[in-house]
């Protein structure tokens, strides 16, 4: 039987978080994922490498630079229509918080914390 306690820990963010202010990449240890970012500050992203999506996850999809996700023409069980990649051009304010899977983080201008999850 699972801890449940230690279940709680690692989809929650209580393995640890990463700080940035920098421009540049952060990545969580290994064979560890982000699964929230909290902003800190406005924050925008850079290129293609901004946000990059932990593909690994049962056909699942989040939000990143790598790639649009949920882009299809045709909904399924598993795949929603009309997603867009992020891009340089967006911005996250302040205070705004986003929950899913991502292998790593780099920050064009800005702050945020990374929560580490399984």
């Amino acid at each position: 039987m699972a801890n449940v306690d230690q279940l709680f820990r690692s989809q929650f963010g209580q393995q640890g978080s990463i700080f940035t202010d920098a421009d540049g990449e952060i990545k969580p240890p290994s064979n560890k994922v982000f699964i929230a970012i909290q902003f800190v500050a406005d924050t925008t992203l850079d290129s293609s490498t901004g946000l990059v999506s932990d593909t690994g996850n049962d056909g699942l999809g989040f939000p990143g630079t790598n790639a649009s996700i949920h882009d299809g023409s045709t909904q399924s069980a598993v795949a929603g229509t009309g997603g867009d990649a992020i891009d340089v051009s967006n911005s996250f304010p302040a205070g705004l918080t986003i929950f899913g899977r991502w292998t790593s983080i780099n920050m064009g201008a800005g702050a945020l914390i990374a929560y580490i999850g399984n």
